[in-house]
């Protein structure tokens, strides 16, 4: 898959989030995707799963089967869980036999008959997660997948990536936790000023820095580097 001199923003006279992006996607690679709030890392992933086009340039060779898992579930829904996956099994012509195993999986099987708007965060993250898999993708782009999951299923996913991976599929994760920092053999993309920089297989030199706050003010810290990219880790 390639894109070809992709710019993108959201209307005719709005500024540019993407300029002149040239990117080659190799089937079998993992990739994530790193950047500030407001870099243009969930529209580069929209541009990608093909949600929205390019304003200039060209994206070609698309993989035919795409999974898409945006970073906030549409929760507003009339339906249970079972009857939106179900219906989403339907529109991609698979077997609804995948729903069970997946939920299985993810440690999911609860949710399947609570009404999807009742769901939590990390609920609704599950769900999206299925629905993206339904279909063994050839493609599969993960938005933030990691926000408020369970221990189980931060741990979970990246077996299933290495999974899709191994069977040929590109899959491309924007992730603010960095779960997949340590991810072998994975590319890493930084979106920043409407660029993409990318280095394959390695992230650049890190350093620790240690900073010390109140208690109080921990959360609201840590909440705001992870909104700056960086990887934070509490002591204790």
């Amino acid at each position: 898959m390639r894109l070809s001199k992709v710019s993108f923003r959201y209307s005719r006279r709005g500024p540019w989030v993407l300029r002149d992006i040239d990117l080659t996607l190799r089937p079998g690679s993992v990739i994530e995707v790193t950047g500030k709030n407001g870099a243009g890392k969930s529209t580069l992933l929209r541009l990608l799963a093909g949600i929205v086009p390019p304003s200039r340039g060209t994206v070609a060779q698309r993989p035919r089967v795409v999974g898409y898992a945006p970073d906030v579930f549409p929760i507003g829904q009339p339906f249970t869980v079972t009857a939106y996956l179900t219906h989403m099994a339907e529109i991609r012509g698979v077997s609804p036999d995948a729903i069970g195993r997946l939920a299985e999986r993810l440690e999911a099987t609860h949710l399947l008959e609570q009404p999807v708007g009742d769901l939590s965060k990390g609920s609704a993250q599950k769900v999206g997660l299925i629905q993206a898999l339904l279909a063994p993708p050839d493609l599969l782009i993960l938005d933030e997948p990691f926000a408020g999951l369970d221990a189980h299923t931060r741990g979970e996913l990246p077996a299933m990536i290495g999974e899709i991976a191994a069977n040929g599929g590109t899959i491309v994760v924007s992730d603010h936790q960095n779960q997949l920092e340590n991810f072998p053999g994975a590319d890493h993309w930084l979106v920043a000023g409407g660029t993409v920089t990318t280095q394959a297989g390695e992230r650049p030199e890190q350093v620790v820095i240690e900073v010390l706050v109140d208690a109080a003010e921990a959360d609201e810290v840590e909440q705001k580097l992870h909104a700056d990219g960086y990887t934070t880790r509490r002591a204790g």
